[in-house]
């Protein structure tokens, strides 16, 4: 019977409705929204070519770096005497997959941006996928939520960029200290400890359901399933 057609005593005589007539009525299992497009995540480690490629394929993407927390949130990871930032601890989870649901679901949603050399979100920004039924997720931590997003059956696809250690390692460095990311011997440190943990994080990204692939095969992957749509 419809909550509408029960009278108050009714409601009363049944202490769960009375409790709370509405609690679940509009939670909704994962997977149940129906998805218009779906989301490619995209990581490897950090200058690996990840932000190139998704500028060359032209498609919507969601930065998962402005979903890091702000500097000041309390019980960050801390390692060499200063955040790190390395750590999916710094980063909100929840708030990333709240996002690309109603991306998938609904063509836009509202996105923090975010300063990474303040450690804070500076505001807001929306986006739009104007009809696009694939869209780009990409960070570093686009692993933690392979598993959430299939659940939500709004995968299209994970994968882990690749190349050479040297390359990314010299990339990276020349990147952040062009963008003043941190202070230089921060970069250069935090660079020489990626480039040792690098083979170890790949094999985390792939254990948590991505593909290992070079640019160049990703690249090719994303545009296959622009055509095949």
């Amino acid at each position: 019977m419809p909550l509408g057609d029960l009278r108050a005593d009714e409601l009363a005589d049944d202490p769960q409705l009375a409790e709370d007539p509405q609690e679940g009525l509009f939670e909704l299992p994962p997977g149940s929204r129906q998805a218009a497009a779906r989301v490619v995540l995209l990581t490897g480690p950090s200058g690996s070519g990840k932000t190139s490629l998704t500028r060359r394929v032209g498609l919507p993407v969601v930065s998962l770096d402005d979903f890091y927390l702000d500097g000041d949130h309390p019980g960050l990871p801390r390692r060499y005497g200063v955040v790190d930032w390395d750590s999916p601890r710094t980063w909100d989870k929840a708030g990333a997959m709240a996002a690309l649901v109603e991306l998938a679901t609904t063509g836009e949603a509202e996105l923090p941006v975010y300063d990474i050399p303040t450690n804070a979100r500076t505001g807001t920004t929306k986006l739009a996928l104007d009809g696009f039924p694939v869209f780009i997720a990409e960070g570093i931590f686009a692993a933690e939520i392979v598993e959430a997003c299939r659940e939500e059956d709004i995968l299209a696809d994970a994968l882990c960029i690749f190349r050479p250690r040297a390359q990314t390692f010299w990339f990276r460095l020349m990147r952040d200290l062009g963008e003043a990311r941190k202070p230089p011997m921060t970069l250069l440190r935090r660079g020489l400890n990626l480039a040792k943990n690098e083979p170890a994080m790949i094999a985390d990204l792939e254990s948590k359901g991505c593909r290992k692939v070079r640019v160049e095969e990703a690249e090719r992957d994303i545009r296959a399933l622009l055509t095949a749509r």
